[in-house]
């Protein structure tokens, strides 16, 4: 079911780009008291968990989008909005995110689902019958609705919220290469170029970095790096086997989806219509709100941070039961 959702934009903040700013620029952090575990994978890895250390009866995971970390305005909020709801939150990053690098060639992508699946089972196995809740953004978003479509995992949550989906990753690729949105393409490549080249100083890379400085868009970095580093044929071949989008029919678990129109990382064409959302879907759309921004509030000095109350208002009913 789609609907629109009840998010406006204030008169201080109305564009899609200084929605998706804001918070990067000028958000103060909340302090939250956390504790680091660091979670080994079958396969010989890790990823690092960050927790926040009021013990509850209801746990909500969080998933950052593409180089996000702990220290992320986002999850910073989401984590202090969990702890305030009375729940514990449990931060993980992905495969080198956490300021370490990974100890295997691999790192992470849009549709990586196998340590989350992991994660889930071991909290499972810790906490039985403790509700689990989930909050994913942007990549972190796809890959969760992904994982919640998938046929062969067996799911351990409650429910599910995903921001800011780039529902087609060919779709999301191409916008980033068209005016402003260029910005955040180069920025990130820029913190994925240096982050790559950094790791294979210590191991033998298994793809040929001489020219990843000339890999200046998003397709072509997937197509000579993300893709074979992750054991796909090439960008095509990541993009349509990772893309949230075909999943969405296939979610059994209450799951609120939260989206902008106006998403500067992505088109309108990018949008599910409703014949593909499964029942279980709450498909909140609204004309603005940039990524991961939803930011209101009648004074630019006292923002509100509109997703850290909508996020815990759906999840309270399935946690709290």
């Amino acid at each position: 079911m789609t609907t629109i959702n009840s998010f406006r934009p204030p008169w201080w903040l109305p564009g899609a780009h200084l929605q998706t700013l804001w918070p990067h620029i000028c958000r103060r952090l909340p302090l939250v008291q956390l504790i680091d575990e660091r979670l080994e994978l079958p396969d010989g890895d890790f990823v690092d968990l960050c927790w926040t250390q009021k013990k509850s009866d209801a746990i909500v995971v969080v998933l950052h989008g593409l180089e996000g970390c702990i220290r992320s305005p986002y999850v910073m909020g989401i984590m202090s909005a969990i702890d305030q709801a009375g729940w514990q939150g449990v931060f993980m990053h992905f495969r080198g995110c956490s300021g370490v690098h990974n100890r295997r060639p691999r790192s992470y992508h849009s549709g990586e689902t196998g340590d989350l699946n992991f994660l889930l089972k071991t909290l499972a196995q810790r906490y039985p019958g403790v509700p689990l809740g989930a909050v994913g953004y942007s990549l972190g978003a796809n890959a969760l609705l992904k994982y919640l479509g998938e046929d062969d995992n067996e799911k351990h949550l409650t429910a599910a919220v995903a921001v800011s989906v780039p529902f087609l990753l060919a779709i999301g690729a191409e916008r980033l290469e068209r005016g402003l949105s260029r910005f955040y393409q180069r920025y990130l490549l820029r913190r994925l170029q240096h982050k790559i080249t950094s790791k294979f100083r210590t191991m033998t890379s298994p793809v040929p970095l001489d020219s990843i400085a000339r890999l200046n868009t998003f397709r072509l970095f997937d197509d000579q790096i993300t893709a074979p580093l992750h054991g796909f044929k090439d960008v095509d071949d990541y993009y349509s086997r990772c893309s949230s989008r075909q999943f969405l029919k296939n979610i059994k678990l209450p799951t609120l989806i939260i989206h902008a129109a106006d998403d500067p990382f992505m088109t309108q064409a990018a949008i599910p219509a409703s014949d593909e959302l499964a029942e279980t879907i709450q498909f909140e759309l609204s004309d603005k709100g940039g990524h991961v921004g939803f930011i209101n509030g009648n004074l630019p000095w006292r923002p509100n941070y509109w997703l850290e109350k909508r996020i815990p208002e759906f999840l309270q009913t399935f946690m709290d039961h």
